[in-house]
C-alpha cells in the first residue's frame, strides 16, 4: 500500500491517473490508447505556430520534429515479416532527493509497462505508394534490462517491432515522449536486419508530448551528402533543419531546439538603472557577431535593448546545447552560478565596509596562506558547490575562509614578475601571447585622425632606442629582425578620456618597444605612455626607459604595470572573448541550421561546438553585462563591450584568424614553404607560436583528409547545397556587419573547406587554450597582471609626486586594484581556468560517441590524427626541458604546458579542450 505522501508524488510524476496502474498492468497494449494528458496519439505533422510554440524539434547529434504521418507499410504474409528490435540507451539524471528517486522508479514502471515512450522505425526506402519513406508501426518500449554496474545512471529499454522483409534498412527513428518532462536518449541500436545492428547516436534531450506535441526524429550514423540522401528519409532531412531555424518570432522556450541570429541588445539594464543602460552591439555604428536570439520582450525604458532574465534564471540557449549534469555540479549550476551569485555578494558583504588597498605585499600574500573571510547570512552558500582548488572549508557553517592556490607564477619564484625578462617573456609565453609584433617601420605612427588626436608620430625617438641597442644601430636592429611592439595606441587612445572620466580608472594609451638581446633574451627597453587633447590641453605623450636608481626604478615599474593592465584588458575583451567566444557562436548556429546531422561537415564540427552557447548566454548575463564582473574590474569598466566593438570593426578578419596568417600579419613569421605549415619563426624559442603551429598542423592534415574522403572533387564542395549555404550565412547573418568585405575565402574546392574548417576548429580549441586556462596561473597574483590602474603616473612638482618618493611601494598598491576587486577577478579567473571532469580534449573519444561514425576510414584517420596529438605533447614535454629555450626553462620558469593536449581536471594550466566550455 502507497502512503498518501508516496502517492501525491506518483500523480505529479505519471503521465495519467495512478488509478490507472492496476488496469494497465495486465499487459493490455498501448500504442493505440492513451491515458492521462497525452491520451490522444501525439501529433506527427509539420506545424510551425504562432511564435514557434512547439517547435522544439531536433538535437545537435540527432533529428527534429517529425513533419507528416506516413501511412504503415501492411505485412504481405507470415512468409514475409521480420521481428527487429530497438534498444533504448537512456541516461537519469544524478539524483539525491527521495521525492527524485521516487519519481525514476515510476518512470522504470510507465517505460516498463508501455506508456512512456513510442517508437516508430522510417525506411531509407521509399513506399511507392505514399512517395515517402516506408514506415513501421509505432512501438512502444516494454520491460527494462540491467543497467550496467559501472554506470548506475544508465538504463536500457527495448521496443519491439515486425516489418515486411522488403522494408530496407532503417535510416530514421521516430520517437515520442509521453512522459511529462523531458528525457535525455544516448543512443538507439536497432537489431534483426541482415547488415547487423543499425545505431542510431542521439545524446539529446527529448521533450515530453505536453512540451510540444511534436515527435523527435533521430537518424542514424551513416554520413550522408545532400545529394546521397536515400530517398526515404530525404524529407525528413530538410524538415529537421526547418525546424531548427524556426520564423524569428515568438519567445524561446527552455525546452526548444531553435537557432536563431540577434543583436548583442541584452548587455545592459536600463530598466533597473539608468546608468546600466548599454548600446547595442552589431550594425553599422557598433559591428560585432550576432548572437543567439532569444526573444525576450524589449525593455520598458528602451525598445531597442532586450529584457534582463535575473539570476539565477537561465538564459535560453537550445536545450541540447546546455550543460551536461557533471559540467553543472562542478561549474554552471553548482561551482560557476555559485561563484557569481553567492561568492561575489558574499565577498562584498565581508570586505566592502573595510574595502581598502593592499598596503604591502604581505597582504597579497595572505590571500593564499590566510584566505579571505567570507561572512554570509545563507550557510549553505559554500556548502552547495564545489570550487576546484580555491574554497576550503576552514571554518563553522556560518563563516568560511576562501584561500587561493599559489599561482605558478611565483610558485617557483616569488620575484619573477618584477623582473623585465619575465615581463618580456610572458608576451611570447604568457596567457595573452597574441599582440606582440616585430618592429617594421620607423618613425611609429598611428593611423588615427591627427585633426582629433593630434600629429601621428610616436615620442619614442631613435636616439631613446639605441640608447638601449647594445651598441647596434636603429636600422641594423630592424634589419636583424630584433625589435618588437606591444602597440595598444590606436585601440584604446579613443576611449582614454571617457575611461579616465569614471572612477577609480585612470589608463593611458601605450606602446612598448621590446628588444631581443644577442644571447636571446628579450626585454623593454621604452614604454610610451599618452593622454589625448583635450578642450584646452595639448596631446600628452611621455617615454619611459628602465633607470638605474631607486626613483626611476620605481617609475619604470609604475609604467609596466600601465601596459600590463592594458594588455589585461584587450586580452579578455578581444583576443578572449571576441575572437574565440563571439566569433565561434555564428559558427554553430549555422551548422545547426543549414548542415543535417547526417552531414559529414556537421559530424566533423559537433564535439568543437560542446556548451559554446550555454557559455556565452552565462557570460553576457554576470560577465560581460553590464555592471557585471568585467566591468567592474578591468580598466574600461562600462566602455569594456564598446571597445570590443570597435577592436571587430577595425582587427577581426576571418581569414587571419588562421594561425600562421595572424604569426606573418604581425610579423613573428616570414613564409617558407620547406617550412612546416610554410612558416618560420623570426623568434625561434616564441613557446605559443612553436607548440600552436604542431597543434595547428594535426588539425590540418587531418581535415585534408576527411574532406578527401568525402569530396572526391572540386565539384562536389561547389554542388553541395547545404554547405554553400552554411557558408553563405555565416558571413551574411552571422558577421552581416563585415558580409562585403573581399578577405572572406571562397568556398570552391576541397582546399577552401579545409582551410576554413582548420580555422573554425583551431580557434574553438587550441586558441582558446592558448588564452584561457593561463588565466589564474599568470593573473592569480595581482601585480604581475593588475586587471586595472587607479591612478596616473605621478609627476615632479605635483603632492601625489611627494607621496611616492616617500612611500613608493604603497603608492605603487594603491594605483593597482582594491582587495575586494582583486579577489572577485581572482575568484572569476580561477574558475575559468579550470576543467571539468568531463572535459573532452583534442583527439580524444568519447564513450558517448562511441558510434557516431559507422565510416571505419574515419575512424582510422582520426586516429592517426590522436597518434599525431600524442607525438605533439612527448615534443613539448621535451622542449620545456630543453635549457636552450630560456622562455620556458631555467631557473624558477615555468613551463610552458598551455597548448599540451591532454590535462585532469582542475586549474592545472595545460590540456586543449574540443571546444569553447569555460
Amino acid at each position: 500500500m502507497l502512503s498518501k505522501s508516496t502517492t501525491q508524488i506518483l500523480r505529479k510524476a505519471a503521465p495519467f491517473p495512478v488509478s490507472n496502474l492496476r488496469r494497465l498492468s495486465g499487459g493490455r497494449s498501448t500504442t493505440t490508447r492513451l491515458s492521462g494528458s497525452c491520451r490522444r496519439r501525439p501529433v506527427v505533422r509539420a506545424a510551425i505556430s504562432s511564435g514557434d510554440k512547439g517547435v522544439s524539434s531536433a538535437t545537435s547529434a540527432a533529428g527534429g520534429v517529425l513533419p507528416r504521418t506516413s501511412p504503415v507499410i501492411p505485412p504481405e504474409s507470415d512468409e514475409d515479416l521480420v521481428d527487429v528490435r530497438a534498444v533504448l540507451t537512456v541516461r537519469n539524471k544524478l539524483k539525491e532527493k527521495l521525492v527524485d528517486k521516487i519519481e525514476e522508479q515510476w518512470e522504470y514502471i510507465i517505460n516498463g509497462i508501455g506508456q512512456g515512450i513510442l517508437v516508430q522505425l522510417v525506411s531509407e526506402e521509399i513506399d511507392p505508394e505514399t512517395n515517402v519513406g516506408k514506415r513501421s508501426a509505432q512501438s512502444a518500449v516494454r520491460g527494462w534490462l540491467p543497467k550496467p554496474s559501472n554506470h548506475p545512471s544508465i538504463v536500457e529499454y527495448a521496443a519491439k517491432f515486425t516489418v515486411p522483409s522488403g522494408f530496407g534498412r532503417p535510416g530514421a527513428l521516430i520517437i515520442t515522449n509521453l512522459h511529462n518532462k523531458e528525457f535525455f536518449l544516448m543512443e538507439i541500436v536497432v537489431h534483426g536486419f541482415n547488415d547487423g545492428p543499425v545505431f542510431f547516436p542521439a545524446n539529446s534531450w527529448i521533450h515530453s508530448c505536453i512540451d510540444n506535441p511534436e515527435s523527435r526524429i533521430i537518424f542514424s550514423n551513416q554520413t550522408f551528402l545532400p545529394s546521397q540522401t536515400p530517398a526515404g528519409i530525404t524529407d525528413l532531412r530538410q524538415n529537421v533543419l526547418v525546424s531548427h531555424r524556426g520564423n524569428g518570432k515568438g519567445e524561446r522556450e527552455n525546452f526548444e531546439m531553435i537557432y536563431d541570429y540577434a543583436l548583442y541588445n541584452d548587455l545592459g539594464n536600463p530598466d533597473k538603472d539608468a546608468d546600466l543602460a548599454r548600446p547595442v552591439l552589431g550594425g553599422s555604428e557598433r559591428p560585432y557577431p550576432r548572437r543567439c536570439r532569444t526573444g525576450r520582450p524589449p525593455t520598458k525604458s528602451d525598445p531597442t535593448a532586450e529584457s534582463i532574465i535575473e539570476k539565477p534564471h537561465a538564459v535560453y540557449v537550445p536545450r541540447d546545447e546546455t550543460f551536461e549534469e557533471v559540467k553543472q555540479n562542478t561549474f554552471s549550476a553548482g561551482a560557476m552560478k555559485a561563484l557569481l551569485h553567492n561568492l561575489i555578494p558574499a565577498l562584498v558583504a565581508a570586505l566592502s565596509s573595510t574595502d581598502s588597498q593592499f598596503e604591502c605585499f604581505s597582504d597579497i600574500d595572505r590571500l593564499y596562506k590566510d584566505g579571505v573571510l567570507v561572512k554570509t547570512e545563507d550557510q549553505n552558500v559554500t556548502k552547495s558547490f564545489t570550487l576546484p582548488d580555491m574554497l576550503k572549508n576552514l571554518m563553522s557553517i556560518s563563516e568560511k575562509l576562501m584561500k587561493y592556490d599559489v599561482p605558478s607564477i611565483i610558485s617557483r619564484d616569488r620575484f619573477s614578475w618584477l623582473r623585465d625578462n619575465e615581463f618580456a617573456r610572458q608576451a611570447l609565453a604568457g596567457v595573452n601571447p597574441v599582440d606582440i609584433q616585430r618592429l617594421r617601420e620607423f618613425p611609429i605612427l598611428s593611423k588615427l585622425d591627427p585633426a582629433v588626436y593630434g600629429s601621428p608620430e610616436s615620442a619614442i625617438t631613435k636616439e631613446c632606442l639605441e640608447h638601449e641597442l647594445n651598441g647596434m644601430s636603429l636600422e641594423e636592429a630592424i634589419a636583424n629582425n630584433t625589435l618588437f611592439i606591444l602597440d595598444y595606441h590606436d585601440i584604446l587612445l579613443p576611449y582614454v578620456k571617457k575611461i579616465n572620466s569614471l572612477k577609480g580608472r585612470k589608463i593611458y594609451a601605450s606602446r612598448t618597444i621590446l628588444f631581443q638581446t644577442r644571447q636571446g633574451i628579450l626585454r623593454p627597453i621604452a614604454i610610451e605612455l599618452s593622454l589625448p587633447p583635450g578642450p584646452s590641453t595639448a596631446p600628452w605623450k611621455r617615454v619611459y626607459t628602465h633607470g638605474h636608481d631607486a626613483t626611476t626604478n620605481w617609475i619604470w615599474k609604475l609604467a609596466k604595470a600601465h601596459v600590463c593592465t592594458n594588455d589585461a584588458g584587450v586580452h579578455q575583451l578581444v583576443n578572449h572573448w571576441l575572437r574565440t567566444h563571439a566569433c565561434m557562436e555564428p559558427y554553430i548556429i549555422a551548422t545547426h541550421r543549414q548542415l543535417s546531422s547526417m552531414h559529414p561537415i556537421f559530424k566533423l564540427l559537433h564535439p568543437h561546438m560542446r556548451y559554446t552557447m550555454e557559455i556565452n548566454a552565462l557570460a553576457r548575463q554576470s560577465l560581460i553585462n553590464g555592471g557585471g564582473i568585467i566591468e567592474g574590474c578591468f580598466s574600461p569598466g562600462k566602455y569594456s563591450m564598446e571597445l570590443s566593438s570597435a577592436a571587430y570593426k577595425s582587427m577581426w578578419r576571418f581569414d587571419m584568424e588562421a594561425l600562421p596568417a595572424d604569426l606573418i600579419r604581425r610579423g613573428m613569421a616570414v613564409e617558407d614553404p620547406s617550412m612546416p605549415c610554410g612558416v618560420k619563426l623570426v623568434i625561434e624559442d616564441y613557446p605559443y607560436a612553436a607548440d600552436g603551429l604542431l597543434v595547428w598542423s594535426a588539425i590540418e592534415d587531418w581535415i585534408k583528409d576527411y574532406v578527401n574522403h568525402f569530396y572526391p572533387d572540386a565539384n562536389a564542395v561547389s554542388s553541395d547545397v547545404e554547405l554553400q549555404a552554411w557558408w553563405d550565412e555565416i558571413k551574411s547573418k552571422g558577421h552581416p556587419d563585415k558580409k562585403n568585405e573581399p578577405w572572406w575565402p571562397r568556398l570552391t574546392n576541397k582546399e577552401d573547406l579545409a582551410h576554413i574548417l582548420t580555422i573554425m576548429i583551431w580557434t574553438g580549441s587550441g586558441q582558446h587554450a592558448a588564452i584561457n586556462f593561463g588565466q589564474y596561473p599568470f593573473g592569480g597574483y595581482m601585480p604581475n597582471r593588475p586587471t586595472l590602474m587607479k591612478k596616473l603616473m605621478p609627476q615632479e612638482g605635483e603632492p601625489e609626486y611627494e607621496k611616492f618618493l616617500l612611500n613608493p611601494q604603497y603608492v605603487f598598491l594603491s594605483s593597482l586594484p582594491s582587495r575586494l576587486q582583486a579577489t572577485q577577478i581572482m575568484a572569476v579567473q580561477d574558475t575559468l581556468s579550470t576543467h571539468s571532469p568531463d572535459e573532452e580534449y583534442l583527439g580524444q573519444s568519447n564513450e558517448s560517441h562511441a558510434h557516431w561514425f559507422n565510416d571505419r576510414h574515419v575512424l582510422d584517420l582520426f586516429e592517426k590524427f590522436s597518434a599525431k596529438l600524442e607525438e605533439i605533447e612527448k615534443i613539448i614535454n621535451k622542449r620545456n626541458k630543453d635549457f636552450h629555450l630560456k622562455n620556458r626553462s631555467g631557473a624558477g620558469v615555468p613551463p610552458y604546458e598551455l597548448l599540451l593536449p591532454t590535462s585532469h581536471p582542475g586549474v592545472t594550466g595545460r590540456g586543449i579542450p574540443n571546444s569553447i566550455s569555460i
